[in-house]
């Protein structure tokens, strides 16, 4: 497996495939975007692992900034939809998951920066 660098908290592993596509990977999540704070879901720190099985599926744990969140099923489709648009990937599983929750120190230090928290 092939990992990749990533914002803290998160892994990408590639079982098959190469860095090429775990940056295309990277590139369509950085495209879905939180709702509620102008920031990617990627760089905010709502993914914690993406894992590129082979044979063109791929698993994305990640979470939301609030587990009540009103339009979770929206960017979960989001997501599905980024990813799936990328060139040799065929099925997207994403599961959304609450432990460990999120908090602010998962965000890239870019964005905590842009948001006026450093």
């Amino acid at each position: 497996m092939q990992a990749v660098t990533a914002p803290p908290a998160m892994s990408t592993t590639m079982a098959t495939g190469s860095q090429d596509a775990a940056e295309s990977i990277i590139a369509a999540l950085r495209t879905v975007y939180d709702p509620e704070i102008p920031v990617n879901i990627y760089d905010l720190g709502l993914v914690y692992r993406v894992a590129h099985q082979g044979g063109g599926a791929v698993e994305i744990d990640m979470t939301l900034t609030a587990p009540g969140c009103p339009v979770a099923s929206e960017i979960v489709r989001m997501v599905e939809d980024a990813v799936q648009a990328v060139g040799g990937v065929h099925t997207v599983k994403v599961r959304l998951v609450f432990e460990p929750p999120w908090d602010k120190s998962r965000m890239s230090e870019d964005v905590a920066l842009e948001l006026g928290l450093l």
